[in-house]
């Protein structure tokens, strides 16, 4: 059963060099994302052999690894959505996003400290997120603990950074922070213009 599949990148694997490199791009989307889309596969075969011989499973267990894995998967897709190479034209933050983060965060700069500050501090392995409340019609960040925790309901995901150490230690060793700040290059703005659009 192969209910979940691997999504191809918008641009090639070494396109965003020199921020991320090729090697680091090519691992972390035909490893690292392909593994979550393993793990809810395989976990989703288990559920169907089970009922198909009406017998028991560690329904707790399958239930966690499974918002993992598909979580991981989720939030994977939409980390490569929102990135771009440096000369694509995407990366240049206008428009409607650009009017919403000036009217939460007073001014561009303020919500880019705010954001790379709550990223470089995610405690272990995790991302941090950029979300949209349409029912407040406010911008929120926040952080994600692993792939599924701390996860804020009704809250749409409008910009994410994976800061687990796969993405980032064969180009900066232990340095989370000089990833972070490098990573502003390739932001595809036009892509996060798109989902806040969509509320």
């Amino acid at each position: 059963m192969e209910i979940y599949k691997l999504p191809e990148l918008p641009y090639d694997y070494s396109a965003l060099e020199p921020y991320i490199s090729k090697e680091v791009l090519t691992l972390h989307h035909t490893k690292h994302h392909q593994g979550y889309i393993n793990g809810a596969n395989t976990l989703l075969e288990k559920i169907e052999e089970a009922r198909k011989n009406n017998s028991d499973v560690d329904y707790k267990s399958i239930a966690k690894s499974f918002s993992f894995n598909v979580a991981g998967h989720i939030l994977h897709s939409l980390f490569w959505q929102n990135m771009a190479p440096d000369k694509s034209g995407n990366n240049k933050i206008e428009g409607e996003i650009l009017e919403a983060i000036t009217k939460e965060f007073g001014t561009l700069d303020r919500f880019i400290k705010e954001f790379s500050e709550i990223a470089k501090t995610v405690e272990g392995s995790g991302w941090a997120v950029l979300v949209y409340n349409k029912t407040e019609k406010r911008l929120y960040i926040s952080q994600i603990e692993k792939h599924n925790l701390n996860l804020l309901p009704e809250y749409k995901i409008l910009l994410c950074l994976d800061v687990w150490e796969h993405a980032y230690y064969l180009d900066y060793k232990n340095d989370r922070a000089k990833f972070v700040d490098s990573w502003w290059n390739i932001i595809n703005w036009k892509e996060v213009n798109k989902r806040f659009l969509e509320n």
